[in-house]
This record gives structure tokens, C-alpha cells and sequence, in this order.
């Protein structure tokens, strides 16, 4: 046991099960929040909850919920997860460039954290209405994404509060850490510009720097000032600032990030009434177009969870940052709980030619005529199959559609308005597999460590739906435990 004083920077879930790990193994653990109590939890707060991790098969699943039903067991077909199927899909949507061991402990500690936090009483259940289909009276899920945390993100962060206070992790809201002093084996913490603490260890998990639209526009590039975000309006680099002075390396992709189709009116942060319901993420099963009424990206090219944080990037370079979402009747069913929330940009249309009409700033005769060609360019042999990559494409379209292509001749017809929604970034500090923070030279810096979406190395021009929370959970746990050891 450790007797070690441990600050942590955050709020998130990262933070909270760094804290949780540290002050399991004694440590004297403070947590400084940036953000009043009321907005509290970073971007963790604004997820849907959704965790990916290996499983084998449902007895795993069980372990994490042990109040599934026989009956909710015998309906449903929860498949399996190995660690072979994380390694393929991280190393295939990172283009193969994710650090090696950074993913092996993603992946190898996956399901161990899932437990860990279970034995701690956060409650798990399956991600039912959003990763799962009916098919011939089953329940059943794809796209390798089964847990989401009970409550969602907000729920997940309730639940770390209260397991890491009961364990007397002391937090502190509305302190900001604006500089990290090292004193000879001490640190001193600097919270509000003045006051400052000494602790034995630091342990940064307070996020990337999508919230700062200066910092977007010096590393992502042109007009992603203007981009949405999705989350918190706290990250904006304070963590990654502070260990570079303290002679932290950087690594990762730094003009890279998670964005997504977001609704086009949503607010330039974001709203905790809402949540992720400003999210889009249905288009696999109808199409997106731009201004000119045409089409730009492969709305069929993978499952949604492997698609959805690059496409945001697609919409951003579109005319305007705008896109429109367009289904019709056959699909409406499949249709995510986000596309029914009251705040929803929306408009409907018994023709084709009045939905273009009624779609904001699209030509709309461009509109008909993608239409027209999408339609007479479906392989209709091909059955459709919401719950497999089912072959159902186009061919010899400019851009063709690889899965699920419908055609679009059913009234009433729906259209949503979507623009770019930044998640978190992808460049951030260099750490290794212990979550220790490495200086240029690639040694630890003694006692710093970092967790959560400032550590750049593991995703690369995209990312697995749900590998965040995880990578979170498992980065905290691991900081936690490094540093209390010896």
C-alpha cells in the first residue's frame, strides 16, 4: 500500500478511475475538476455509454450484468468478441498505425476492467437500441459493441463519483490547474492561477484540445474553427500544455480527430439536456448529400461504429459545413432513438421534389438526380440485412454505396440536416504501456502520468465506436496503479 499524495487533472472517466485505482492501493488521492459541479465529468458526461470490449461468449456478458433474465439470455444472440477481432478492427480504421502496445493493453485489459469496475458497482447492460436488431425473433448484435454503462454517460460518471468519494478520493470543482511545477521530487500544483499544492504524483486525464477553436485551426486545419463540439467546452489543451513544459513528448495523429454528423442547429457546445441525442448515425441505411444536392461518401462502407468518427470530417469540407441525411419508408424503423428527439432538424415530404424544396440550401435538382442514378444503380439480387456487411451495393456511380442500399421511392420521405461535431483529438502526449508521460528521449518523466484522450499514439484517422470509454477506463486504472508503486 501506498502513502504516496497522487493529484489528478480531470473530471472525466478517465480521472475518476485513475483516482478510484490510486486510492484502492492507498494512495492520499486529490481530484481537481476544472469544471462547477453542475457540468462536471468532461466528455465522459456526454456519451451515449457505450463500451467495446472482448468477451467470449454470454456467460462473460453475465458477469458484468447479473440481472439478465433467462428469457432476455435465451432471445438474444449476444455473439462473441475476442481480442483477435479488437486488434483487427483497431489496426484496420487506424489504418495500422495505432502503437503496439498501447492497443495490447486497450484490448488484453478490456474485460479485466470491465470486472474491476463491477466489483466496484457500476452497472453495465446490453446496448440494446442501438447496436442490436430484431431478426426472426432474436435479438441480435453487431459491429462488435455489446455493454453500455447503466444511465449512460451520465450515469457512468454518477457511479464513479460516488464509489471514488465513498473511497475518500477528495474532489474539488471549479479548480483549474494552470501550472505543474517539478520541485525536486515533489510537484506543485498550481489550481486558479494561485493557489498551490504539493503532491508525489500527477496524473493528467483532462482531455484533448477540442474545445479551443484556436488550437483546432493550428493543427486540424482550415474551418475547423467553425466545427461543433460535440462535448465539454473545458478541454482545451491545459493538460497537454502543462507536461510539454514539463519536457513531455507528443505523439499521434494532431491533425487528426473524432467528428461526426451533428445536428445542424445544435449549439456550439454541448447541451447535457441533450446529451449525444444531437448525434446522427443512421445513414448507413439511406443516403447523404451536400449543398448541390449530390453525394460524397460511402454511407454503406462499414457498420456505422466504424464509420461515424471520420465522417464528420467528410461533412465539415462539404459546401457550407452542411449535410442532409435522406430515408425513406422502408428504413424509418431502423432508424436510432436520436432521430426522435424534440430538437431534431428535420423536414419530410410526400415527393422527392418537395423535400428538396424543404432541405435548406440544397439544389434541388442536383438532388433528383442523384436520386434517380442511386436508385437505378442498386443490386437488387442481394437481400437486405441490417445485422451483417450484406453485399446489398451500387455499381458505377461516381461514389458508390458497398452495403444496405435501398431504393429511395417510398413516401413520406425524411431528411436530416447535419453538420461536423468534434469529439476529442487524436494528438496528445507519449506514453508508455505503464501510463507513464516520456520526455523526448523516450524515458518516463519520474511521476507523471497520463490517461484518456490527451494521449495520442493509439487512433489514427479514425476509430472504433466505444474504444474511448475503454481506453479511458483501462489508461486510469493502469495510471492509478503506476503511480502508487514503488
Amino acid at each position: 500500500m501506498s502513502s504516496r499524495r497522487v493529484a489528478i487533472v480531470g473530471g472525466g472517466n478517465a480521472a475518476l478511475c485513475a483516482a478510484i485505482s490510486a486510492r484502492e492501493h492507498g494512495a492520499h488521492v486529490v481530484l481537481f475538476e476544472r469544471a462547477p459541479f453542475d457540468l462536471r465529468g468532461g466528455n465522459s458526461r456526454f456519451t451515449a455509454g457505450a463500451i467495446r470490449t472482448t468477451y467470449d461468449g454470454v456467460e462473460q456478458i453475465r458477469e458484468l450484468m447479473p440481472d439478465l433474465t433467462d428469457d432476455e439470455i435465451a432471445n438474444t444472440d449476444f455473439g462473441q468478441y475476442s481480442e483477435a477481432d479488437f486488434f483487427d478492427d483497431l489496426g484496420r480504421v487506424t489504418q495500422y498505425r495505432t502503437d503496439p502496445d498501447l492497443a495490447e493493453l486497450l484490448i488484453t485489459e478490456s474485460f479485466p476492467t470491465l470486472r474491476w469496475l463491477r466489483e466496484h458497482g457500476v452497472r453495465f447492460l446490453p446496448l440494446y437500441g442501438r447496436q442490436s436488431f430484431e431478426i426472426d425473433g432474436k435479438r441480435r448484435f453487431w459491429g462488435g459493441l455489446t455493454v453500455e454503462a447503466w444511465g449512460g454517460g451520465q450515469g457512468l460518471i454518477d457511479q464513479l463519483t460516488e464509489i471514488a468519494t465513498k473511497l475518500d478520493v477528495t474532489i474539488h470543482y471549479e479548480s483549474r490547474v494552470t501550472a505543474i511545477e517539478r520541485n525536486e521530487s515533489k510537484y506543485n500544483v498550481r489550481i486558479n492561477g494561485h493557489k498551490s499544492q504539493s503532491f508525489d504524483r500527477v496524473i493528467l486525464a483532462c482531455g484533448g484540445f477540442e474545445s479551443s477553436a484556436e488550437m483546432r485551426a493550428r493543427y486540424l486545419g482550415p474551418n475547423w474553427d467553425l466545427a461543433k463540439v460535440r462535448g465539454t467546452k473545458f478541454n482545451t489543451g491545459d493538460g497537454i500544455r502543462m507536461a510539454q513544459e514539463l519536457g513531455a513528448a507528443t505523439v499521434g495523429h494532431w491533425s487528426g480527430c473524432h467528428a461526426v454528423a451533428w445536428d445542424l442547429n445544435a449549439p456550439m457546445f454541448g447541451d447535457l439536456a441533450v446529451g449525444d441525442g444531437f448525434q446522427k448515425h443512421s445513414y448507413p441505411f439511406g443516403i447523404v448529400i451536400n449543398a448541390n444536392g449530390e453525394r460524397f461518401l460511402d454511407e454503406g462502407a462499414d457498420f456505422r461504429n466504424y464509420t461515424y468518427a471520420k465522417y464528420g470530417s467528410e461533412i465539415l469540407k462539404q459546401p457550407n459545413h452542411l449535410a442532409w441525411q435522406v430515408f425513406d419508408q422502408k428504413v424509418l424503423h431502423l432508424l436510432r432513438d436520436e432521430y426522435r428527439i424534440q430538437e431534431v432538424t428535420k423536414v419530410s415530404a410526400d415527393t422527392l421534389e418537395e423535400l428538396g424544396d424543404r432541405m435548406g440550401g440544397v439544389d434541388q435538382a442536383g438532388f433528383i438526380r442523384t436520386v434517380q442514378a442511386y436508385n437505378n444503380a442498386i443490386e437488387e439480387t442481394i437481400p437486405f440485412n441490417p445485422t451483417v456487411k450484406d453485399g446489398r451495393c451500387t455499381n458505377g456511380l461516381t461514389v458508390n454505396k458497398s452495403n444496405w442500399a435501398n431504393r429511395i421511392d417510398s413516401p413520406p420521405y425524411e431528411a436530416y440536416g447535419v453538420t461536423c461535431g468534434i469529439t476529442f483529438t487524436f494528438g496528445g502526449l507519449q506514453v508508455d504501456a505503464e501510463a507513464s508521460v516520456l520526455d523526448d528521449q523516450g524515458d518516463q518523466i519520474e511521476g507523471l502520468y497520463a490517461a484518456g484522450e490527451l494521449v495520442g499514439g493509439l487512433y489514427f484517422h479514425n476509430y472504433p465506436g466505444g474504444s474511448g470509454l475503454m481506453a479511458g477506463a483501462v489508461f486510469g486504472r493502469k495510471a492509478g496503479l503506476s503511480a502508487t508503486s514503488e
